[in-house]
């Protein structure tokens, strides 16, 4: 079935008799048992729910996995995953990610006996692997410098050392990129950006083909209660509806405006994978069918950077990305703040580069605000 109707229709998962449309919202946090050793299949809601498993149906399918865990949030959904690991186990890891993550793993993983290595390409991170390594950890396209790293690639190192492979989908979703059919073991999503779609909710998900693997994580959510309420459920249900033509329309407009960033004397560099001198376009054409709304670029002083995040009007200063309304965000001081000064510069998060998030409004009119608040 093609993904669009996926998108809208979800798993063929149904709980009532009404003819409803909409998954409902089971808001039960317990429910009763027919008799004694018997079960509905649902107990208890921090074990699981029926309108939290619809949605968890439904993204396994979207990503061509046999389960999907639904979290409460995506560093909930990174979190559990580091609960796979014991003291001592290595992980290597892109060496650009997300800062969120990055403060996981070095304030709490390592904390808690987890080793970490960073590497940015297939041949550095097979050099990086150590005899207590036990996962590859993945972003691709990576958050914000939006490189890309070949999954195949890296699979086939994973796959002859029988480690795990984890790769975040957040960028692209589905819709763009589906790592388990390049080799990955386990998908993560930050559900609260393209998948939930608007900005109003929190989620994540981890999605797996292995049955083991996948009792696994759900112990550990079951134990650790980090599943994802019925309403937010709901809500990421509702998102991801609209979710293929959200991430066609959102790329149609991002690679309009990386042309038009690309020539501005004050925009000295523009990353966007679907620009053809991108150094990863060619793998990202190989290993996925789109590019997404995702730009960084660097200005020429942060004067300019402050003059943009402070003049632009249709888009908003704010954290996140992946919904309707576009975002612009300074990673120096939100995303990636907490990285120390000298690993940022080293990975050219500076006062100068900015990252945007392109949402559904017109492009001309996401170029206008841009080109004001530039020259501002």
């Amino acid at each position: 079935m093609d993904i669009r109707t996926i998108c809208v229709h979800g798993c063929d998962k149904r709980y009532d008799s009404t003819g409803a449309v909409a998954v409902p919202i089971f808001a039960s946090a317990t429910f009763a048992h027919p008799a004694v050793g018997q079960s509905t299949g649902f107990d208890y809601s921090r074990s699981q729910n029926p309108t939290r498993e619809f949605l968890e149906h439904t993204v396994a399918e979207l990503e061509g996995g046999a389960e999907a865990v639904a979290f409460t949030s995506g560093m909930a959904a990174v979190g559990a995953l580091m609960e796979l690991f014991s003291p001592g186990d290595h992980i290597v890891a892109s060496n650009d990610l997300y800062g969120g993550t990055f403060r996981l793993f070095s304030h709490i993983s390592q904390k808690n006996g987890i080793k970490f290595s960073f590497a940015g390409t297939p041949q550095d991170i097979e050099t990086a692997i150590t005899p207590a390594t036990k996962a590859v950890f993945l972003e691709t396209p990576t958050n914000p410098m939006m490189n890309v790293i070949d999954i195949a690639e890296v699979a086939k190192i994973t796959q002859s050392k029988k480690l795990l492979l984890v790769v975040d989908n957040t960028f692209l979703t589905p819709v763009f990129q589906r790592p388990l059919s390049l080799g990955a073991d386990i998908v993560l999503h930050s559900g609260t950006k393209y998948l939930g779609g608007h900005n109003d909710t929190l989620s994540g998900m981890l999605v797996v083909n292995d049955a083991a693997l996948s009792e696994r994580l759900r112990f550990i959510v079951k134990t650790t209660g980090g599943g994802l309420s019925p309403f937010d459920s709901f809500l990421i249900v509702r998102g991801i509806k609209t979710l293929a033509i959200r991430m066609e329309r959102q790329q149609e407009s991002a690679l309009a405006i990386a042309k038009w960033l690309t020539g501005q004397s004050k925009v000295k560099k523009v990353y966007y994978i679907g620009l053809p001198d991108h150094p990863g376009y060619e793998i990202s054409s190989r290993q996925a069918s789109g590019y997404g709304g995702m730009i960084s670029f660097s200005v020429d002083s942060e004067q300019t950077a402050a003059s943009i995040l402070e003049n632009v009007k249709i888009i908003k200063y704010a954290e996140s990305l992946g919904g309707v309304e576009s975002l612009i965000t300074y990673p120096m001081l939100q995303t990636h703040a907490d990285l120390p000064e000298s690993e940022r510069l080293a990975r050219g998060i500076d006062g100068c580069l900015l990252r945007l998030s392109v949402g559904l409004e017109a492009a001309d009119d996401l170029i206008a605000d841009l080109k004001r608040a530039m020259n501002s």
